[in-house]
Parts: structure tokens; sequence; C-alpha cells
């Protein structure tokens, strides 16, 4: 494939979180279910450990083909992905 053939990806922003860990895990999150996603925060934020304010904002950004699905994931809440613990019996 030379350079003429590549594509390039423009990236959307899904998710806005305090800090870069939060953003980090949330990015995960969509991982999880096969869609692309990176997190990212000001580097000045990053230096000073913001987690509030504009320096500290976490950003996700996902593929833009992948947005709409990404936003689908983040709009259900955890715990509809969670077992029911009621489910386990503890001596198992």
């Amino acid at each position: 494939m030379d350079n003429d053939e590549k594509k390039e990806v423009k990236w959307e922003i899904v998710a806005r979180e305090s800090g870069l860990a939060t953003a980090q895990i949330v990015a995960n999150r969509l991982r999880s279910e096969g869609i692309p996603a990176n997190a990212w925060q000001e580097g000045a934020g990053v230096a000073f450990g913001l987690t509030i304010g504009k320096l500290g904002t976490g950003y996700v950004v996902v593929p833009e083909e992948f947005k709409e699905e990404a936003l689908l994931i983040l709009a259900t809440p955890v715990d509809d992905y969670m077992d029911d613990p009621d489910d386990y019996d503890e001596d198992e």
C-alpha cells in the first residue's frame, strides 16, 4: 500500500471525563466491545495531575465510523452488562 492509498482516520470525541485515568477506563470499555478507542489529556494537565477544568479533562475518541455505536454503548448502564450476584451460590 503506498501513501496515496492510506486512508486518514478522522477521530471523534465521544466522552469527556475527569482526568486521563477515567477516560482510559471508558476507552477500554469501548475496546472490549470491539471499537477502536483512544484516551488523551492535554499534556500540561497530565504533567500537573489535573482532573478538573479544561486541562484536567480526559477525552475519549473513536474513528468517526464508530461514533454512533460508541455513543450507544456509553449510553447503556454498566449494570446492564453485569451478572446478577444473586445468580451465584457462595458454596461454589
